[in-house]
């Protein structure tokens, strides 16, 4: 198969930095993962439905290695420890030493799962992320953010750990079903809200050809939102300040996943509403037009993502839930806020009141 030319994107975190490769067919190119690899075992951490597709192709491409596969169930349900240890019975069954590379084939899932057991096998191993949906390509896969969900609250146990590179091979985003692809689309609208005012312009221009699956629109989102992130981690990779405008619409979105069961609603469309929520907050409080606000649920509605947050989840659930959240300091409840489309800001300096009012207006 001829080798497609890959766009490559560097996270910049000193000895820890690593490229992004972002293009079509990259699974098969051999030199992409040789070149990250320090030794010569390879766990393959995949899911029941990523296998069937591409586990052969990256098989093949990394023949002369030691490469073993272990293939967990599919969902965010099975995002948990029990789940979890079964990376390291395999591991230990096939003797893997401290030169092992773990590869996360797959989503979200798949690669928190994979990159938080090598930062525990033997107090940390390398890994490598090639991701299989448009919410992966643009968020999970880069960061370093790796863990597993509790019952009272979604990625509460974890470790930061950099993967050696990312492999966004776009043409794996040809298998995804509609309702993934668009939820992959609210965390690309993400970045557009964040700080880059001219690329949520490109989305609203651009929306039709990233529904239709157009390869170069898709090249162009992925590469604009691994650039906008890479930007953000290198400046604070463990999240002390400036990161966490990253989980614009995430503390809303944490609660509905943790209230309506995980595996209810994807993490994406989760995400979606809560950044309409974060917006109807962010108007409430005079901080953007009802224009504005508009053009945010307007643009997630084309996708076809939810917009409201599920009726049964009341004010008092919301609360409680958002308590657990990681941005919660000293009590209060801090929240990314739009002031603009294409700024936003951390802050707890916000009305409650507006928050009550704007969570009592969903149950109406």
């Amino acid at each position: 198969m001829p080798e497609q030319t890959a766009r490559k994107l560097e996270v910049e975190l000193g000895e820890r930095s690593y490229p992004i490769y972002i293009g079509p067919g990259l699974r098969h190119q051999a030199k992409l993962y040789r070149r990250h690899i320090p030794g010569r075992q390879i766990m393959v951490v995949t899911n029941e439905t990523v296998a069937p597709l591409y586990l052969q192709d990256v098989m093949e491409a990394l023949d002369g290695f030691q490469v073993e596969s272990v293939i967990l169930p599919d969902g965010e349900i099975f995002k948990t420890l029990e789940v979890w240890q079964g990376i390291f019975d395999a591991l230990l069954q096939q003797r893997f030493n401290r030169q092992c590379t773990l590869l996360a084939l797959g989503g979200g899932v798949v690669g928190d799962m994979a990159g938080f057991a090598a930062a525990c096998y033997q107090r940390g191993v390398s890994f490598l992320q090639l991701p299989t949906t448009l919410l992966a390509q643009v968020d999970s896969s880069v960061g370093g953010k790796t863990g597993v969900n509790h019952p009272l609250g979604k990625n509460m146990i974890g470790a930061f750990h950099q993967p050696r590179c990312v492999i966004a091979d776009t043409e794996t985003l040809n298998t995804l079903d509609q309702r993934q692809l668009a939820a992959g689309i609210g965390e690309v609208i993400k970045y557009g809200l964040i700080d880059d005012p001219e690329f949520f312009d490109w989305l609203e221009q651009n929306l039709d050809g990233l529904l239709k699956r157009d390869l170069a629109a898709l090249g162009y989102a992925v590469e604009r939102s691994c650039r906008d992130k890479a930007r953000v981690v290198a400046a604070d990779e463990r999240e002390s300040g400036r990161r966490a405008l990253l989980n614009l619409g995430h503390t809303f979105g944490h609660a509905i996943e943790t209230g309506m069961g995980y595996g209810e609603w994807l993490h994406g469309e989760a995400v979606a509403t809560g950044i309409c929520m974060a917006a109807d907050l962010s108007r409430r409080l005079g901080w953007l037009s009802a224009g504005e606000q508009e053009r945010v649920t307007a643009l997630m509605r084309r996708v076809g993502l939810p917009v409201a947050p599920p009726a049964e989840l009341g004010r008092e659930r919301f609360l409680e839930l958002m308590a657990v959240d990681k941005k919660v300091l000293e009590g209060k409840i801090r929240l990314v806020i739009p002031k603009g489309l294409g700024r936003s800001v951390v802050s707890d300096a916000f009305d409650p009141r507006a928050l009550h009012d704007m969570l009592d207006e969903y149950q109406r």
